[in-house]
C-alpha cells in the first residue's frame, strides 16, 4: 500500500484550480478582521445536510463564531429543533439574523426547494453564502444569485462536500498532472435505498435521483473535464409509488475523445457502499470506492512519483470531518487568504449539465 503526502500532494490541486481564476471573494458590507473569528449563521434546518454542518461550524471554534439559527417552519422545527447541533444556540428570525452586526456568513440550509430563493436575500443583505446543493431548478434564477454574488464580491460555496474529499483531490490533482494520459472514460454512481416518506419528498423534484444525487457527481466531472458537447438524459421509474418518481437514472456525457456516466438511484440495496468515481485514462486508471470512507486504487503504465506501474491501494490522510475541510477553506475565501476553487463560473456549468441530466428542458 502506497503513501502520499497530503499537504503538498492536495495543494497542487487547490493550486491548479484556483491559477485558473483571480476572483476572491471579499468581505465587503460584514468585514472581517484577519484574526477575528468570523460571524455566520443558519437559515434552515430542513436540509438533510443542515445539522452537520452547524455541528462543523461548532466545532471549528478558531474560525468561526455562530450567532444563530432561524427556521421559519414549525413542522421542520417539530421534526430536527431539538438536534444537539442546536442545542443552546439563539433562534431567530431571518430579518434578525441578517441584521446582527458583524454577520459575514450565512449556511444556507433550507429545504431543497427553498434554497435559492433564500439565497438571494442573504446576497442582497451583503452576506457571503455556503448555499447547499443542488441549485434549484430554474437554471436563471440560480444564475441571477451568482450574478449577484460576483457584483457584489460576495462568496457563493456551494455544498458539495466532495470536493474535498481526500481520494478525489488526489484523482483530479493525478489527472491534472498527466498521469493517467488522456481520460476516455469515466464511470459514476451516487445511490441509497429510501422508503416511502422520502420517495415522497422526492418526486416534488421532475428530475428525481438524478436531481438531488447526481450534482456531487456531475461538479466532479466538469471540474476535471469541462463542459461536455452533448448531455444524454435516460430517467426510469423502478417502483410504481409515487407515480412519476423518477427513482433511478443514467445520465450520458460526451466529450470529444472521452464519455462519462453518471448513475443515481433510491432503490439499491447498500447502495450508499457502492458509490464510486472511477476515471481510465490511456496510461492509468483510478478506483475510488465507496466514497466515504474512502478507498482509492490505482493503476499506472509506468511509475509515477512514489507509486509504481500496475495495481495499488493508495493509503489515504483520515479525514477530520466530512464538511471540516471545505468550511476551513471557505474561511480562507473571506478573508481573502484564497481564490475560491470553485468560482462562479464553474457553478453556473455544473447547474447547466445538472438540469440537462436530470431531463429538464432547456430554458
Amino acid at each position: 500500500m502506497s503513501n502520499y503526502n497530503r499537504r503538498c500532494f492536495l495543494t497542487g490541486a487547490v493550486g491548479a484550480a484556483a491559477a485558473a481564476t483571480q476572483w476572491l471573494g471579499s468581505p465587503g458590507r460584514a468585514a472581517t478582521l484577519p484574526n477575528e473569528r468570523i460571524k455566520v449563521g443558519q437559515i434552515g434546518i430542513g436540509h438533510n445536510h443542515a445539522s452537520a454542518k452547524m455541528a462543523t461550524f461548532r466545532k471549528l471554534k478558531d474560525q468561526y463564531e455562530v450567532v444563530g439559527v432561524v427556521e421559519p417552519d414549525p413542522e421542520w422545527l417539530k421534526k430536527r429543533g431539538n438536534d444537539p447541533a442546536y442545542r443552546d444556540l439563539t433562534w431567530m428570525t431571518e430579518e434578525q439574523l441578517l441584521n446582527t452586526k458583524g454577520l459575514a456568513v450565512v449556511a444556507v440550509e433550507t429545504d431543497v426547494c427553498d434554497l435559492v430563493s433564500t439565497a438571494a436575500r442573504c446576497l442582497d443583505a451583503g452576506m457571503h453564502l455556503h448555499l447547499d446543493k443542488p441549485g434549484g431548478e430554474s437554471l436563471e434564477a440560480f444564475e441571477k444569485v451568482l450574478d449577484t454574488a460576483e457584483r457584489k464580491s460576495l462568496t457563493v460555496q456551494m455544498g458539495y462536500m466532495y470536493r474535498n474529499n481526500p481520494a478525489v483531490q488526489f484523482c483530479l490533482n493525478a489527472v491534472r498532472q498527466g498521469w493517467l494520459g488522456d481520460v476516455f472514460e469515466v464511470h459514476s454512481a451516487m445511490s441509497r435505498l429510501d422508503g416511502a416518506p422520502y420517495r415522497r419528498w422526492l418526486s416534488q423534484f421532475r428530475g428525481g435521483a438524478m436531481y438531488i444525487f447526481g450534482c456531487h457527481l456531475i461538479d466532479l466531472l466538469v471540474a476535471m473535464m469541462g463542459k461536455p458537447e452533448t448531455v444524454t438524459p435516460f430517467q426510469r421509474q423502478t417502483l410504481p409509488e409515487p407515480a412519476g418518481l423518477h427513482d433511478n437514472g443514467l445520465a450520458v456525457l460526451e466529450y470529444p475523445r472521452a464519455t462519462a456516466t453518471v448513475r443515481t438511484s433510491v432503490i439499491e440495496v447498500e447502495g450508499y457502499k457502492r458509490r464510486q468515481f472511477v476515471v481510465c485514462g490511456t496510461e492509468g486508471t483510478i478506483e475510488i470506492q465507496p466514497l466515504e470512507p474512502p478507498q482509492l486504487r490505482l493503476a499506472l503504465s509506468r511509475p509515477r512519483d512514489s507509486f509504481q506501474s500496475g495495481y495499488q491501494e493508495v493509503a489515504l490522510p483520515p479525514m477530520p470531518g466530512r464538511y471540516d475541510d471545505q468550511l476551513i477553506e471557505l474561511a480562507r475565501i473571506v478573508r481573502g487568504d484564497m481564490a475560491n476553487p470553485y468560482p462562479p463560473g464553474h457553478d453556473r456549468m455544473v447547474q447547466e449539465v445538472l438540469l440537462a441530466a436530470s431531463g429538464y428542458p432547456p430554458e
